[in-house]
């Protein structure tokens, strides 16, 4: 059994990050990544919707907030340097009626107070400049905001850490985390593996494998399916970049939105958020009873549901209707209409659960003793911020005594 000086378990764009963060500081270290797929990035980061976000949602003070802004340029410099394909593209976000306009105003304070380059509050006017086929009665005009495919930058990332000296085994699921002593061993399908310190981003299982060395329960992992819709070639037009709705304040989404995609200029409409009944469930009829089990017996989600269920039961009710789709879209684009939209992809987010029925709404590292570090929370934007929040896990990794 080969023994490492580090082991990072999960290769999505958070934990490939890590490991070459901690190659770049440490030269030489012998580091090995473990990915349960037969590839890096297939799940959460293969099914996003590609947007580089600049910042502008979160609170001021924030993780988030301060991540996601530099995480915005350290990507577009990676990215650059790397010959990826990005596009600083931009992107506004729209008020519709009057009773939106404080939010909006809201959205308009924070994104200045953290820092977010060349935001403008805009009128109908400006707003058709920059969408000429959206309405509203005021827009936010972010022309930091981009896209790029994540799924290439997490390949892109594999090649650095290989060419750092590290190791990316792919087929091994973690099954156990062992040792009271001495290297913690990594049990995986694959074999297994010893490591002076152990380093867990496991995204939609995070909980489960933090779990396996004896870690706290909570915070617990809520799968929620993502549908997104696509317009048709001929209905493209009719979206230049990038459209978002003023979030809702009653549901702790982003709301149903219009994004291009890089390379192949589709534009995606959504996502919707419903419960997935699988964590890897990226089909409605995609059902893990472990994983519906797990979900329905934590007392956190029964009063998430208390909370939100009108709003869930909306979103619910659009997953299966085209028509309330279309509705949606046409809030933003009046011309939209039900013959522009086809079916399109779904991603699956992992959002962690409080025993209160809270969402964890900023990312969460936690350190279990010397050897162990676990990556608790990391949903948006933490593909934007993958780099910046590489950084915050080293510092805390090397804080911590490593």
């Amino acid at each position: 059994m080969t023994t490492y000086d580090v082991a990072v378990v999960g290769g999505g764009i958070v934990g490939l990050s890590a490991a070459r963060e901690l190659l770049r500081r440490s030269p030489g270290l012998s580091l090995v990544l473990l990915e349960k797929e037969a590839a890096v990035g297939q799940q959460q980061t293969g099914h996003s919707s590609g947007v580089i976000h600049s910042g502008l949602y979160y609170e001021p003070g924030s993780l988030k907030a301060r991540l996601c802004v530099e995480g915005a340029a350290s990507m577009y410099a990676y990215c650059t340097d790397r010959g990826i394909p990005v596009d600083r593209c931009g992107k506004v976000v729209v008020a519709t009626d009057a009773e939106e306009l404080p939010a909006l105003a809201e959205l308009f304070r924070r994104g200045r107070a953290n820092g977010v380059a060349g935001l403008e509050l805009v009128g109908p006017e400006r707003l058709r400049e920059v969408e000429p086929h959206c309405a509203g009665r005021q827009a936010i005009w972010s022309p930091s905001t981009g896209i790029v495919d994540f799924a290439r930058v997490a390949r892109s990332l594999a090649d650095d850490v290989r060419a750092a000296g590290g190791e990316v085994l792919t087929g091994r699921t973690v099954t156990a985390l062992s040792g009271t002593t001495g290297p913690v061993i990594v049990e995986t399908s694959g074999g297994d593996v010893a490591a002076r310190r152990v380093l867990t981003c496991a995204g939609l299982h995070a909980d489960r494998v933090a779990r396996l060395s004896g870690a706290p329960v909570e915070p617990t992992i809520v799968p929620f399916r993502g549908s997104y819709w696509q317009l048709r070639p001929a209905s493209r037009h009719l979206v230049r970049n990038l459209v978002y709705p003023v979030p809702d304040p009653a549901f702790p989404f982003l709301g149903m939105h219009l994004t291009r995609r890089i390379g192949d200029g589709a534009v995606w409409l959504g996502p919707n958020a419903v419960l997935s009944l699988s964590r890897e469930g990226y089909r409605r009829r995609d059902v893990r009873p472990r994983d519906v089990a797990q979900t329905l017996g934590d007392v956190g989600f029964r009063r998430l549901v208390r909370r939100y269920w009108k709003a869930g039961a909306a979103e619910v009710v659009r997953d299966l209707s085209l028509r309330r789709v279309a509705a949606s879209a046409s809030r933003l684009v009046p011309e939209l209409t039900v013959r522009d939209i086809d079916p399109g992809p779904s991603g699956v987010r992992a959002q962690a659960l409080r025993p209160d029925g809270s969402l964890l709404d900023d990312f969460l590292v936690d350190v279990q003793g010397a050897r162990l570090m676990h990556v608790r929370n990391a949903p948006s934007p933490a593909a934007t911020a993958a780099l910046a929040v590489a950084s915050l896990i080293v510092d805390r990794w090397e804080a911590a005594g490593g």
